[in-house]
Formats: C-alpha cells, sequence, structure tokens
C-alpha cells in the first residue's frame, strides 16, 4: 500500500516478518520432507494413528476424511470431520503420524471445550469479515481523505490479529498433545519421537511468522493513518 507519491518508508516495518515467514516456510518445507520420506517402525499410516488417537479418546464420533492438497489438513469441529490431505492419510511416515496427531489433538480440544479453541472458533467470522475489507476501507478512506474511514479499516484488521493471536496457543497446545500421545501409545519409538517434534514445531514457526506479520501490518497502518493525520 502507498498512500502516498513516492516511496513509503513504511514498508521496511514489514521487512522482519516477511523475513521471518519465509524463514519458516523454509523450516516446514525442509521438516517435512525429510521425515515424510523415513517410515515409522510401527507402521501405521496417518489415517490409523489419527483413529487410535480419537478412539483410545473416546471420540468414535469423528470421522476421517482424505482431502486433495499438501499440508491441506485439517479439524472441522462443526461436523465432528478430521481431514487428512493425500499424503499424510495414507503414508506410514514420522512426519504424516505427526500431522495425523496434531489434527486428533484439535479433535480431543474440541471435545475438552477448550478455552482458546472457542475463543477462534468464536473469531472466525469476524476475522473473516476484517481479512475481506480491512484494507479496501483503509485505501478508500486514503484516496478520499477520510480519516474516520481508515480508522473503521484498522478496526476490522485488528480482528485478523486477534485470530492470529488466539491461533497460537490452540496450535502449541495440539502439538503438545500429540507428542504425548504419540509416545504414550507408542505410536512412534523413542528415537522417532524427537524427529515428529520437529516437523511440528516447524508448522508451529509458521503461525508464529502469520501473527507477526499481522502485528506489523498493524502497526503500519496505525503509522500511516497517523502521518495522514498530522
Amino acid at each position: 500500500m502507498f498512500p502516498y507519491l513516492g516511496f513509503d518508508p513504511t514498508i521496511f516495518l514489514l521487512i522482519p516478518a516477511m523475513i521471518l515467514s519465509f524463514y519458516a516456510q523454509s523450516k516446514i518445507k525442509s521438516a517435512y520432507n525429510i521425515y515424510s520420506r523415513e517410515g515409522l517402525q510401527s507402521g501405521m499410516t496417518g489415517a490409523q494413528v489419527a483413529r487410535m488417537v480419537l478412539d483410545r479418546s473416546g471420540l468414535q464420533n469423528v470421522t476421517i476424511e482424505r482431502v486433495n492438497g499438501s499440508l491441506t489438513d485439517h479439524y472441522d469441529p462443526r461436523n465432528k470431520v478430521l481431514r487428512l490431505s493425500d499424503e499424510v492419510y495414507s503414508r506410514p511416515t514420522i512426519a504424516s503420524a505427526g500431522v495425523a496427531a496434531h489434527e486428533a489433538g484439535h479433535a480431543i480440544q474440541d471435545q475438552m471445550e477448550y478455552g482458546p479453541l472457542r475463543l477462534r472458533s468464536f473469531m472466525v467470522p469476524f476475522a473473516s469479515f476484517g481479512s475481506k475489507f480491512a484494507m479496501i476501507i483503509i485505501i478508500l478512506g486514503l484516496i478520499i481523505g477520510f480519516t474516520s474511514l481508515i480508522d473503521l479499516g484498522i478496526v476490522l484488521f485488528s480482528l485478523v490479529v486477534l485470530f492470529q493471536l488466539f491461533t497460537l496457543p490452540v496450535e502449541f497446545n495440539a502439538s503438545s498433545r500429540a507428542l504425548a500421545v504419540l509416545g504414550d501409545y507408542n505410536i512412534l519409538t523413542v528415537d522417532e519421537v524427537p524427529k515428529a517434534k520437529k516437523v511440528l514445531d516447524a508448522a508451529a514457526l509458521t503461525y508464529v511468522a502469520a501473527a507477526f506479520s499481522s502485528i506489523m501490518t498493524l502497526v503500519r497502518l496505525l503509522v500511516i493513518r497517523d502521518r495522514r493525520r498530522s
């Protein structure tokens, strides 16, 4: 966004976030590529891991579905469906076990009515609305010089930032649950657990990077607004 003619120095505020995002993406790709080629001694596929974790947690009502794409795995709390990407669903690898157990961790959070998960679910429609319209409203406010529109857009974008912040404890907790059950249920050996942790830690870093990027974007918007007012 360039609200003034010429170079906008506020772009420098985003550089640290860009660097962290690039680093996080490279970490998750590297960890996933390495451990998606290393098979489990147990020979269990991601779908089998998820089913075991769910069943032992009393979640026989949660179904497991295969979805297209890579790293498209997610848990749907509304329909009680755990969706696993093709590779995770069918392959008996350390990466598949880690990702599957992580998503099953979200189902356990849902069962326990985990507070941060409830907050994040509540924020979904607001964050979605903010992500769609915040920048449009801010740009319009800058074009016509109406600071109240800029303020409204910033408020809407703040909802996106809050959603990103609420996401962090949800993801960290799901990963902790995943590592615990992978060891406790003997799905992974003692030597395999640290390898799964590398995959989950790398995935967690992408959420940290996303939150940091949103925060720095919000800071930039506030600076742009204050400059426009002055």
